[in-house]
């Protein structure tokens, strides 16, 4: 998602997608570790980098 359409959303919402994505990226770290292997292990980088991105629009906000 671009940081323009989470600029869209509430402060709620954002708050419940980084809890789920941050809940996401948990899971496939302790799928990983057993060595059961996940299909793209490029997916936890992208979502690093997607929690990154939501927290980056709310410090923006709360800067305000």
């Amino acid at each position: 998602m671009k940081a323009r359409d989470l600029r869209e959303l509430g402060a709620t919402e954002l708050d419940q997608r980084i809890r789920e994505k941050s809940q996401e990226l948990n899971d496939l770290r302790i799928k990983h570790k057993s060595g059961a292997g996940i299909e793209k292990p490029v997916r936890m980088r992208l979502m690093r980098h997607e929690i990154a991105r939501m927290k980056t629009v709310q410090a923006q906000r709360e800067a305000k």
